[in-house]
This record gives structure tokens, C-alpha cells and sequence, in this order.
């Protein structure tokens, strides 16, 4: 059975523009700073190797789910399934420095 091609790639929950605004953010305030260093230090230090690939690929590479699924050889599903676990373990880590 052929894999589906028409996957959405809308991430456009309050989450993933959070990510999106921290790590695109060219503002030079400490406290953006201290944010950006923390998120790329919990993105380096508690993801999973396959985690870390795909938020690196999404977020820093800016590849939609379909071209990630394709080049990792899983399918689209797979990779929000793992995206979705991704982000709710950086959430709860970083809940501990900013409640």
C-alpha cells in the first residue's frame, strides 16, 4: 500500500510558534538570550538522538514533515508522533526555570 503524500504540515499551535519566535528571535535582550541558550541546551542534552534530528531538521533545517519522513524513511505520522513527544518534554523541563 502506497504511503500518503498529502500529510498536513501545520504545526500552528501556540507551542510551535513559541518555538519558532525564540529560536528565529534576532533580539539581543538577556533575557531572550538566557531563553534561546536554554532551549538549545534541552534540545542538545534531553531529547533522543531521533528527537534531536528531527527538531534540528524542522525547526533549524525549516524541512516540512513529508520531506523529513521521506529522508528519514518513516512515514509523516511518525515523525508528528515524535515531534509531539519532543516538544512536551522540552516543555516540561523548562517549566522548572520559567513557571
Amino acid at each position: 500500500m502506497p504511503r500518503r503524500e498529502s500529510y498536513s504540515d501545520t504545526f500552528s499551535g501556540k507551542a510551535d510558534k513559541n518555538i519558532r519566535a525564540v529560536l528565529e528571535s534576532n533580539n539581543e535582550e538577556d533575557s531572550v538570550r538566557k531563553l534561546k541558550k536554554l532551549l538549545l541546551k534541552v534540545i542538545n542534552n534531553e531529547l533522543t538522538p531521533r528527537q534531536k534530528e528531527i527538531i534540528v531538521l524542522y525547526y533549524f533545517k525549516k524541512l516540512d514533515i513529508v520531506v523529513i519522513a521521506r529522508q528519514l524513511g518513516i512515514t509523516p505520522q511518525a515523525v508528528s508522533a515524535v515531534m509531539a513527544r519532543a516538544r512536551v518534554k522540552m516543555y516540561s523541563i523548562m517549566q522548572y526555570y520559567f513557571p
